[in-house]
């Protein structure tokens, strides 16, 4: 169980809190889905769950254990709205391994797998993929760590319905394996394999069902 307690983000530099007194609860097997307009703190609260961020207060536990953020750092893996600004490697193989040359060549194509990328070529230059492919080489990226979290944020967004479908279909398909956590401003096909959804506006996270989604 992912747990958040009580969690608040308040730089000096704002006149409010970015994020007020948010609490959460993600077992494992599950997705998450977070629904916010611009600016509502979806990508804050993602890069403090990252360890990239320290809240202003609050607990983050894994299994009842209270996690620094050094710790989030190796049990969260963080896919971002635009990650082609963010790979490094010229090819695929390149990406996959990058900082870590060591990883067997069988972890390589397990992760592609995982994500329906394993027809294409080691050599193949991540540049030259589709927008829904390049958002599914990130999360081989992630994956290759073998984090025990999944947090993406706006992953649907600037995508076509066909690669919008095929990424969902990935999700569902890697919440059996793993705890994932969504931010999105728009929820229509995530809706669909959610198994907990909230409303975050003004830095507040409230339950919804999917009755309200739909």
């Amino acid at each position: 169980m992912f747990t958040i307690r009580h969690l608040s983000y308040h730089p000096a530099a704002t006149p409010q809190p970015i994020l007020s007194d948010v609490n959460l609860d993600l077992d494992m097997g599950e997705l998450g889905l977070i629904i916010g307009s611009s600016g509502s703190g979806k990508t804050t609260l993602l890069e403090i769950l990252a360890g990239l961020a320290h809240p202003s207060r609050g607990v983050i536990q894994w299994h009842e254990q209270v996690l620094t953020p050094e710790q989030l750092q190796q049990l969260a893996g963080l896919v971002f709205q635009f990650p082609d600004r963010y790979f490094c490697g010229s090819t695929l193989l390149e990406e996959l391994r990058f900082g870590h040359p060591e990883i067997p060549y069988e972890n390589v194509y397990r992760a592609l797998a995982d994500v329906g990328l394993d027809h294409l070529p080691l050599h193949t230059r991540p540049e030259s993929l589709s927008g829904g492919q390049q958002r599914r080489l990130a999360l081989a990226v992630q994956l290759i760590r073998q984090p025990y979290l999944l947090l993406l944020d706006e992953p649907t967004a600037g995508l076509d319905w066909s690669m919008r479908q095929q990424l969902v279909q990935v999700l569902c398909r890697l919440k059996e394996h793993w705890s994932l956590l969504v931010v999105t401003h728009e929820a229509t096909e995530l809706q669909e394999i959610s198994d907990r959804c909230w409303q975050l506006e003004d830095g507040c996270l409230v339950p919804i069902s999917s009755p309200v989604l739909l």
